[in-house]
């Protein structure tokens, strides 16, 4: 009787191993999810922070190359 009572237990013992074995392998599948995905967005901020600089640069540019030809109008319509 005591030796089943020991038994049943054990039994039970091994049932919640069992499921939280489950639950880790679980977590660890949605951590390494979680970890693909911020790899993924860090990439993806990367690009946009290069595009955005690009833009910058590039609208500086433009602004540079406007400044000089309204400077040049500016001379030209000079008396």
């Amino acid at each position: 009787m005591e030796n089943e009572l020991i038994l049943q237990q054990f039994d039970v013992i091994e049932k919640k191993v069992e499921s939280l074995i489950e639950a880790l392998k679980s977590l660890e599948t949605t951590n390494r999810q979680l970890e693909e995905n911020i790899k993924q967005l860090n990439m993806e901020l990367q690009e946009k922070k290069e595009a955005e600089k690009s833009n910058h640069e590039e609208r500086d540019l433009i602004r540079s190359k406007v400044d000089s030809l309204l400077a040049r109008l500016e001379k030209i319509a000079e008396p």
